[in-house]
């Protein structure tokens, strides 16, 4: 077990109360949702089915799950109400791994799977089902004498986890899954319209959202539009705010407003205003949400913020100083620390007292060679965005204004450049142009 990991056996989730974050219980949890992966390496856990008041079930991911202790599951805020529906890549854990008939790859022996154990990866907040707890002898659930019940870890039976061979989608995604997102997108890009549908249908909802942040237009267009509208709004809520706000402007005016209508209004209303500035201009391209903190924050909070994983390295560089409200708009903006200030400084040290007011932000109607000449100027990564009154809107990073300097095509030639991708990765595979069949 890694060190400073969290472990939960599935049998103990099942019905445990989930609650948000003000302590209000929201529903219980019923199933958990994994995605088994090629060979012996372990499933990645997806989320878990809650059954709310009304008796639906609905999927709370794991990335908004901040606890699981004490017989209690904590969220990060308010539950997606959609209705739950299983995908072709998705396992439900009690519903179909557990009594189930697996081989111990040791001696061979036939045992039944009683329980599994989820473990958290603090470094990359994954949850995966790595233990998997078996009777030897049959007989399911009801038999559990002394002895007979060993826990091994997954690799040790076979029988659960997906075939090495196969085209279906389950199979293309578990190959594919150490690519990171823009590589994954390359190998999108190549695939067949038919077989990109079904890939992108097969994608978690945060997988296809970082895919679809880095294919061009043309792709991200179609891939949106064969989705049901529902699941559609969902990954454009797991998108950045700038970038679902690209995508949105790319619809037809009936389709945006369509897909805003049926996304979570918290999530929805910061893609709104980015659509009101201009494409080319540091309101058009910032993304709303920088690491934001009160000036009595310390510099230990700004580096727990600064640690997290899913943050690109231009937004990590340096957190900005305001009055609350900490959500953009915030209140009045007071200034920046970079990153290396904050290495220097000790942990209980207040922001406030090291902030750099010297470097003064742009205002949202900033245009593009402005900007890029501001960036280039003082040598830095990104730049807040503020309003007339003060306050923080968001902050300009320079990959996304690097992402409107280069042409339109530099994503492919960088593809080939990488890869030698000449012709799509389906024709090398069989030798005739297609994997459909």
């Amino acid at each position: 077990m890694v060190p400073g990991a969290q472990r939960v056996f599935v049998s103990h989730l099942s019905g445990v109360a989930v609650f948000d974050p003000v302590g209000d219980q929201v529903g219980r949890v019923r199933d958990v949702v994994a995605m088994l992966r090629v060979g012996g390496r372990p499933p990645r856990v997806l989320g878990l089915v809650v059954e709310v008041v009304s008796r639906r079930r609905v999927f709370l991911p794991m990335t908004r799950v901040t606890g699981v202790a004490s017989g209690q599951v904590i969220t990060t805020g308010v539950l997606n109400m959609r209705r739950f529906e299983q995908r072709p890549t998705e396992t439900l854990v009690l519903g179909e791994l557990l009594d189930r008939q697996v081989t111990l790859v040791e001696t061979g022996e036939k045992v039944t799977v009683l329980d599994v154990g989820l473990t958290q990866v603090p470094a990359r907040r994954d949850w995966l089902i790595d233990k998997v707890f078996v009777r030897r002898g049959g007989g399911g659930l009801r038999r559990r004498r002394s002895g007979e019940t060993p826990t091994v870890e997954w690799s040790a039976v076979t029988g659960l986890s997906l075939e090495e061979e196969g085209q279906g989608a389950a199979n293309l995604l578990a190959t594919f899954e150490q690519l990171r997102p823009a590589d994954l997108a390359n190998v999108l890009h190549h695939l067949s319209p038919k077989r990109r549908a079904e890939v992108a249908a097969a994608l978690d909802d945060d997988r296809l959202a970082d895919v679809l942040e880095e294919l061009p237009e043309d792709d991200q267009v179609e891939i949106l539009g064969k989705l049901k509208e529902e699941r559609a709004a969902d990954v454009l809520e797991a998108m950045d705010p700038d970038d679902a706000a690209d995508l949105l402007s790319e619809l037809p005016e009936g389709d945006m407003n369509r897909l805003l209508e049926l996304m979570e209004p918290q999530d929805a209303a910061p893609v709104r205003r980015l659509l009101t500035y201009e494409e080319r201009t540091a309101g058009g391209m910032m993304t709303t949400e920088p690491i934001v903190l009160r000036p009595d924050a310390t510099v230990a909070d700004a580096l727990a913020r600064v640690r997290v994983q899913d943050l690109s390295a231009p937004l990590a560089a340096q957190v900005y100083v305001c009055r609350p409200p900490e959500e953009t708009p915030t209140g009045k903006y007071l200034g920046l620390v970079h990153f290396q200030r904050l290495l220097r400084e000790p942990p209980g040290t207040l922001v406030g007292s090291v902030v750099d007011t010297d470097l003064r932000p742009l205002p949202p109607d900033t245009p593009l060679p402005t900007l890029t000449s501001y960036l280039a100027a003082y040598n830095i990564v990104s730049v807040p965005v503020v309003d007339e009154s003060g306050s923080l809107l968001g902050a300009v990073t320079v990959d996304d204004v690097l992402d409107h300097l280069l042409p339109d095509d530099w994503r492919e030639a960088a593809a080939r450049e990488t890869f030698g991708a000449h012709e799509p990765m389906e024709s090398r595979q069989d030798g005739r142009g297609t994997a459909d069949g």
